[in-house]
């Protein structure tokens, strides 16, 4: 899954990485080393831009809320259970089928956290004889420090209890595609703890290399079984993980301290 991740990355940085054609600085987000759900998130996508004579799709920057609400929904009190959503499943489930076919988006970030499970921590907590042990937050991020581009869609709701000219009356929402962790040796692993993306947790997001940027955002993509094959996931060995504080449990904690490596995990957590 994708609960947490890091975003410090300027605009003017991501427009240049993903040949973005327009952004609005009124929608700059100050850097984020502690993203989470609900929070507004910078997202890539193509469509085209409002009022414009010219009606053909342009890459956009935008900033999004993270937590996706279906048009549909009567209300967007669900969109933080939908942070996610599955590769295997996202082009049949309600939520997210109309959006892969026709909105999806790249969710730009340094990496994202994910915490070790012990083996023996369910069995602890369905005794009740120990106090629930503490996980050992790690970072994975691409190797070689390029910007980690994940799949992603978005969508967008219409809040009726507000008039059209409200600059509230429109959400558009956004969540993370996540595939089976990569079961090969990590691209670089700690020298203490997990060798593969899957030691650390059975999900993570789908990443995109470039060579797949501009087909998935191409709106004019529509045919499902097509846009299925976009969901591969990439070449093992291009990530690494390195444990980092506990503190980043905390969301209230937020600065780059939060990546900085720990020569081995805290003492009290788990790998």
């Amino acid at each position: 899954m994708c609960g947490r991740y890091a975003a410090s990355r300027r605009p003017e940085d991501l427009a240049g990485v993903f040949e973005v054609e327009k952004w609005e600085p009124e929608e700059t987000l100050a850097p984020d080393w502690n993203v989470a759900p609900t929070k507004e998130v910078y997202a890539i996508l193509e469509r085209p831009v409002k009022d414009a004579d010219d009606q053909r799709p342009v890459r956009q920057l935008r900033a999004l809320k993270w937590g996706l609400v279906p048009s549909w929904a009567k209300s967007p009190e669900g969109g933080a259970r939908m942070i996610n959503a599955r590769a295997e499943t996202v082009h049949e489930k309600p939520s997210f089928r109309r959006p892969f076919v026709s909105r999806r988006c790249i969710l730009p970030a340094d990496g994202y956290y994910e915490w070790v499970t012990g083996s023996g921590e369910r069995e602890l907590e369905v005794e009740g004889k120990k106090k629930r042990p503490r996980k050992q937050p790690y970072f994975v991020t691409p190797a070689d420090g390029s910007v980690f581009a994940m799949a992603g869609l978005y969508e967008f709701w219409r809040d009726r209890t507000l008039p059209d000219d409200h600059p509230q009356a429109w959400w558009v929402t956004c969540s993370v595609i996540t595939t089976e962790a990569e079961k090969g040796p990590l691209g670089v692993a700690p020298a203490d703890g997990p060798r593969s993306l899957s030691d650390i947790h059975p999900r993570m997001p789908l990443m995109l290399t470039p060579d797949r940027w501009d087909a998935w955002l191409d709106p004019s993509r529509t045919d499902l079984e097509e846009l299925r094959t976009l969901l591969v996931p990439p070449p093992e060995g291009l990530m690494r993980a390195y444990a980092v504080t506990t503190a980043v449990s905390n969301v209230r904690n937020n600065g780059p301290e939060l990546l900085e490596e720990l020569a081995a995990p805290e003492e009290g957590t788990l790998f």
